[in-house]
């Protein structure tokens, strides 16, 4: 509720939105819960920024977020993003692949939904993602705040931050000081993986071996369709139309805070597990 959270804002120099529920899982109290979360929350974070003055403001959206998509989770953070862009401020969006670190839900849901040993996988698990080191995210959401860019050197630069041209991005008079102003920033991790590469690796962390059976799609999403039905099931239709569609993008901004492919963390690396692992047999 705004009430809940307006106070915070007083005294701000910029809001980073960070609320979200997870995409893969199931809501408790359905899918609806996206649009009070996402949507809901972002027009009170908008309000309550321009209520107290915050003009810089960076929203964590997720890889195609889209009012038409097929799901709600990412329906409800395209209606989000678009009233960010209409608000009026100094706003940045964010458009991660899927993100691990400590504290993730993607491991773990991985390891739920592909259990090690005999491993029924809707596709066989074809479906790609591009994780992202939560490490290296933040690194580029803090140089996005700082109008920070890289320089010729690999130095981050900051640009001149002062009144002139600060709201440039909105009265079109004159350039915006900070450069990520307007912009929406698409950010995955340094390799494209399959689940079933993904489950390898998460099980190989634990020394478990990972043997993929390929589940015919249209029978997965049966299943999974009929789970919207039960009452505190994890997963639903939302999550079979999820794996539907892969996680990954040809558009990836990490080169705009000048990182390279060799200086993001792989999923790999954070596991503490040989690369190898993901292949068939190697776990």
């Amino acid at each position: 509720a705004y009430d809940s959270i307006e106070g915070a804002f007083e005294g701000q120099d910029a809001v980073v939105f960070l609320v979200a529920l997870s995409p893969l899982f199931k809501p408790k109290g359905g899918y609806e819960r996206h649009y009070d979360v996402h949507l809901e929350g972002t027009e009170n974070a908008v309000h309550a920024a321009k209520e107290h003055g915050v003009d810089r403001y960076l929203q964590m959206s997720a890889l195609g977020a889209d009012p038409n998509a097929d799901t709600a989770y990412i329906r409800s953070k395209g209606e989000a993003d678009r009233v960010v862009k209409d608000s009026g401020l100094d706003w940045t969006v964010f458009r991660p692949s899927v993100v691990f670190g400590e504290g993730d839900e993607f491991v773990g849901f991985t390891k739920l939904l592909a259990p090690p040993y005999f491993t029924p996988l809707p596709g066989g698990g074809q479906s790609e993602f591009q994780p992202v080191w939560i490490g290296d995210l933040v690194e580029m959401l803090a140089m996005a705040l700082e109008g920070s860019v890289p320089t010729a050197e690999g130095e981050a630069e900051t640009g001149d931050e002062g009144d002139e041209g600060e709201r440039g991005a909105e009265t079109g008079d004159e350039e915006p000081a900070n450069p990520h102003v307007g912009e929406v920033y698409e950010i995955g991790g340094p390799q494209v993986l399959t689940l079933a590469e993904v489950a390898r690796l998460a099980h190989a962390a634990d020394g478990k071996p990972v043997n993929v059976y390929s589940v015919p799609m249209p029978l997965a999403g049966v299943g999974l369709k009929l789970l919207d039905n039960v009452p505190g099931a994890p997963m639903g239709g939302d999550q079979y139309r999820s794996l539907k569609i892969d996680n990954v993008t040809s558009d990836d901004a990490v080169g705009v805070f000048g990182f390279e492919e060799k200086d993001l963390r792989t999923l790999a690396e954070y596991l503490g597990v040989d690369p190898a692992a993901a292949e068939p047999g190697r776990a």
